[in-house]
């Protein structure tokens, strides 16, 4: 009797602690989920909601464009401003000097014309723009018509005959809210979200005003920040149900509890793990550095587009970040890894939304465009390729460069494999004459057969028979990019970081102070006399602080990222020995250099060294 109670008991208390485990781990799961697809919809609708608000702001900038292009006038400005309005747009207004004199729709012009500079409530943000060059908002304030604007104040600046700018006004739209996002936010809602909207009351401050928000309750809100101007706004989405499906819940506890519905459960987790899978199939697609597709994911769309219109032309191109491996091994994979995202970046906000863009692999990257001849795609892509682009290393901008290449859909290919190759050898054409630039893709262009363009550099460094550095040539500033294993062994330091710390990251420090004066203007007077291929002998610094004497072989280069800079190979002067004719030449050079008189007669016996050397070399060779 008591097993028939007890072992009922004992399986009831571990069905509680099972059901207890699921509930739980089912909870942070949920969660988690909820807190990804919020993220996902923040972003998503933030970033349309940013887009939405700069059309409006754009109409300023076309007014702009207006007066500078006539030297301040503006004419039939009804008929312009009239063109521009839209439904989310209440009034385009001029405002030279800073007083609103030009208004339209007309209706508003008595209660609109006001002096902004001198206005005590827009005043402050009016001349902050006027002095600052940048557009401003101001808002939300009522509308007579009802609802809410923003003011959008974009500043004028013209020049007058002797070239010199003036501040010409302002040209200004006021946005109506929401309407100016209403696509965006009612999708949201229909998503089951509340939110809000809210910026920054002045470009100096850091409190928040909200903008518009739905009537539910915002609570422990995912956000997505964005800046229009010198203002930060904050666009924040939470469920209208909660972060936690206490539906969810329930129901597995009901069913975990009894026998009869364990089947549902796990009808349950397997649609809920069908629904998932749909999701990972979309992040398989999707290249995690960069948020754009990866190989698989472009190839496998790129193939559909070009099948759902295989009479449309299409225009592939290919790019890749020239040197990439120099900027991986001088400034790290990190700094690699913001290059390549700078740059798919950049490829988001250049090219059209119908545009596939996806990432290869490496620092390889794609482009599809559809419904578009080479002809049409040639300016759009040699503009973008000659596009500044960078990345932050220690608080400093460093611009890197693109090659670029590209074929037509279907002048040179009948399917797009063949379109990718064409584009692949248009590329690496490019690389071959000397990177940095964009090429069309042509008859005679060998396809899918790339050519050797170079080694690592991680190779050339490391077997490289000889101690060398890397430096930037600037008389107050100079600055260490790189040494290769062979210095540091030479003269002793353990690595590269210990190199840096010790020599603060300066050639400078890298010589013995009595000469350091002399060696640097001896540098400079060769470089000034056109002579930027020569020798310098001074004592090099020692990890341990000691000096020994070299001769450095010192070549200036000018570099695309960096300016002038120094490639130097060092030689101990402990392997010259008298006797050896290499002794006596090296002296000499550094007679050259140094301003050494004494060192002449050892250049001469070198020099019958050589030839008695030389003389000998040549009878042996009739001999035989």
């Amino acid at each position: 009797m008591k097993k028939k109670t007890l072992v009922p008991l004992i399986i009831f208390l571990l069905g509680i602690c099972l059901v207890s485990l699921i509930v739980y781990k089912t909870d942070a799961h949920e969660k988690e989920q909820r807190h990804i697809t919020a993220q996902l919809n923040v972003a998503t609708y933030g970033e349309r909601i940013k887009n939405e608000i700069t059309n409006g702001i754009e109409i300023t900038d076309t007014l702009k464009q207006i007066l500078i292009s006539e030297d301040g006038e503006i004419h039939q400005f009804e008929t312009i401003a009239g063109n521009l309005m839209s439904d989310s747009i209440e009034s385009v207004q001029l405002a030279p000097n800073g007083v609103v004199t030009d208004i339209y729709p007309a209706n508003e012009k008595e209660a609109g014309k006001i002096d902004l500079i001198h206005d005590k409530d827009r005043g402050k943000i009016s001349c902050y723009a006027r002095d600052n060059h940048t557009i401003i908002t101001q808002g939300p304030f009522k509308l007579k018509q009802g609802g809410y604007g923003i003011a959008v104040r974009n500043p004028v600046y013209l020049k007058d005959k002797n070239g010199h700018e003036y501040f010409w006004g302002f040209t200004i739209v006021i946005l109506r809210v929401p309407d100016i996002f209403s696509d965006s936010i009612s999708a949201l809602s229909s998503f089951g979200y509340e939110y809000k909207i809210s910026k920054t009351d002045a470009p100096w401050s850091d409190t928040y005003k909200v903008v518009y928000q739905s009537d539910g309750q915002i609570n422990h809100p995912v956000s997505y920040t964005f800046t229009i101007g010198d203002e930060n706004w904050k666009f924040e989405v939470t469920p209208k149900s909660g972060w936690r499906n206490a539906t969810l819940l329930i129901i597995i506890i009901g069913i975990f509890l009894t026998i009869s519905l364990l089947l549902s459960v796990l009808t349950r987790v397997w649609l809920v793990a069908k629904e998932h899978k749909k999701k990972f199939q979309i992040l398989a697609r999707t290249d995690s550095l960069t948020n754009i597709y990866n190989r698989y994911g472009f190839d496998e769309f790129a193939e559909k587009m070009i099948q759902k219109n295989p009479k449309a032309h299409f225009v592939a191109a290919l790019l890749d970040i020239d040197d990439f491996k120099f900027i991986n091994d001088i400034y790290g994979h990190n700094y690699g890894d913001r290059a390549l995202k700078n740059l798919a970046d950049s490829m988001k906000t250049f090219f059209p939304s119908d545009a596939l863009l996806g990432r290869n692999g490496g620092d390889e990257f794609c482009i599809l465009l559809p419904n578009c001849t080479f002809a049409e795609a040639d300016i759009q892509l040699q503009k973008f390729t000659k596009l500044p682009k960078s990345f932050s290393y220690h608080g400093k901008e460093h611009a890197f460069y693109i090659s670029l290449g590209y074929a037509e859909y279907p002048t040179f290919a009948s399917n797009r494999s063949q379109l990718m190759r064409c584009a692949d050898a248009a590329l690496y054409e490019i690389k071959l004459h000397g990177k940095n630039g964009c090429m069309v893709y042509r008859e005679g262009l060998r396809s899918g057969a790339r050519k050797q363009l170079g080694f690592a550099f991680k190779d050339i460094a490391e077997h490289l028979p000889g101690a060398f550095i890397i430096y930037r040539a600037d008389k107050e500033d100079d600055e260490l990019f790189f040494a290769n294993d062979e210095f540091l062994h030479m003269s002793g330091y353990k690595d590269i970081d210990e190199l840096f710390r010790l020599t603060k990251k300066s050639f400078r420090n890298l010589i013995r102070e009595d000469e350091q004066q002399q060696i640097e203007s001896s540098i400079w007077e060769q470089i000034d006399s056109g002579n930027e291929n020569d020798y310098i002998h001074f004592h090099l610094r020692k990890a341990d602080g000691t000096y020994f004497s070299v001769l450095d072989h010192g070549r200036i280069v000018e570099n695309p990222q960096y300016g002038k800079v120094f490639y130097v190979l060092f030689i101990p002067l402990k392997f010259f020995v008298y006797g050896n004719p290499m002794y006596y030449w090296m002296n000499f050079s550094s007679c050259r250099t140094m301003g050494i008189i004494e060192h002449l007669p050892f250049y001469f016996i070198g020099c019958i060294s050589l030839l008695i050397v030389g003389g000998l070399i040549m009878i042996r060779k009739e001999i035989k």
